[in-house]
């Protein structure tokens, strides 16, 4: 099945071209569909009438629920085409006009642009929670949060005006009581994992010695030849990295250059330089080899490899054969275990970059306007709850963010 969406004033003559009269709203009649030129029948396809502002982009909508052959869409497209005001839509213009009708807002856009491309079950349910609406009402409550503070300094301008200092001392309080909490919420918000660890994964990073099992452990757990495994030392010379899910968690694993102080090969030595900087940086290391000898990272697992041909150190947090597959049971679930402590918790929603900026900026007003109480300056605490309430808006999109719409709707297909 091939679904055709109509959307904007032209809509309802499409449908009447194609289908003949309109069904009634938001009601699915099955139509014979005939080009409006020659009335050729297209097809037989269960059309819906969506009226708006109630649709999805909050103009007046059309759906064509067609069988899904090529020729048979291909057919209707060219026909649609020679409609008078139709045109194709761009990638992301559905949803792009629904964010200009208010519809959705622009955390609800990002995440839908999250769940177009999700794949696994925590991309997917991190997508979901901000697509629907998760995260915008916490905002909103924020918003009305502000909406509540500012209200507190109009009471207490009033106060001084009226030379009653008793009441402007609680009222103050008050004022500077509610900044404290809302800040405190939203510095709480800002310590939780970043959406871009669930989106692109978290880096898990093979390190070691050279022939201590790296490569084949890759391979392992990827369960294909990804890494040449060879009893040469020095076979890898780069990072390669696999892309893989584990319980629905998206990870990245890096295979590396086997680390040694006496390697006389310029290019090993580029090899290790980078498995160093890969241990930095990664999330979680595994490391394969002497267990005093790990580099000190606050995820690592040390893992005493190749147990069938070697005694392992009783020192070390795993012991497995990759070629056997002994122990990868349990090195999966302590990658998992790892892996979720930097993940956000089952119903908690993170905040990709730009939004955890907006957040930050909400943050620091929030964190210097009581200085302005200090020295009984309300006009200027009212001007900083007023930049922070500001810093909320782009955060939604309601206010300066132009530049970044085109580049987010871009992100969507055709269609969406």
């Amino acid at each position: 099945m091939a679904v055709v969406r109509i959307s904007g004033p032209a809509a309802e003559d499409a449908l009447i071209a194609l289908g003949g009269r309109l069904p009634p709203p938001r009601r699915a009649v099955l139509r014979s569909l005939h080009d409006p030129q020659d009335r050729t029948l297209l097809d037989r396809a269960l059309v819906l009438w969506l009226p708006g502002p109630g649709s999805a982009t909050g103009e007046d909508m059309a759906e064509l629920h067609l069988h899904g052959g090529r020729a048979v869409v291909a057919a209707v497209l060219a026909a649609l085409a020679r409609i008078p005001n139709l045109r194709a839509a761009d990638a992301g213009e559905f949803t792009r006009r629904a964010f200009d009708h208010g519809r959705i807002d622009l955390i609800e856009a990002e995440g839908l642009a999250d769940l177009l491309t999700a794949e696994t079950e925590g991309q997917r349910r991190q997508a979901m929670l901000a697509a629907s609406g998760h995260v915008s009402l916490r905002v909103a409550g924020w918003q009305g949060c502000l909406l509540g503070i500012a209200a507190g300094i109009e009471a207490a301008l009033d106060f001084v005006d009226e030379d009653d200092v008793a009441r402007e001392v609680a009222a103050m309080g008050e004022v500077r009581r509610k900044t404290a909490e809302l800040h405190s919420e939203i510095t709480s918000w800002l310590r939780r994992p970043a959406a871009e660890r669930i989106r692109d994964g978290l880096s898990v990073v093979i390190a070691g010695p050279p022939n201590v099992g790296k490569s084949t452990l890759l391979n392992a757990i990827a369960q294909r030849e990804v890494a040449i495994v060879s009893p040469l030392a020095g076979t890898t010379r780069d990072i390669v990295e696999v892309p893989l899910a584990l319980d629905g968690i998206a990870l990245r694993f890096a295979d590396t250059a086997g680390l040694r102080d006496d390697s006389p090969d310029m290019i090993e030595r580029i090899g290790m330089d980078r498995a160093s900087a890969a241990i930095a940086a990664a999330d979680i290391l595994l490391w394969l080899g002497v267990v005093e000898d790990c580099p000190v990272h606050p995820k690592a697992l040390r893992i005493a490899a190749q147990s069938d041909r070697i005694v392992a150190d009783p020192a070390a947090d795993l012991v497995l054969s990759a070629k056997f597959g002994t122990g990868m049971d349990a090195l999966h679930g302590a990658i998992v275990a790892l892996a979720r402590t930097m993940l956000p918790l089952e119903g908690e929603a993170a905040l990709h970059a730009s939004q955890r900026a907006a957040l930050a900026e909400v943050a620091h007003w929030l964190a210097i306007a009581p200085d302005s109480i200090e020295g009984r300056d309300m006009i200027l605490f009212a001007e900083r709850i007023r930049l922070a309430s500001a810093a909320l808006n782009r955060l939604t999109g309601s206010a300066g963010v132009e530049d970044m719409l085109d580049a987010l709707f871009g992100r969507f297909c055709i269609g969406k």
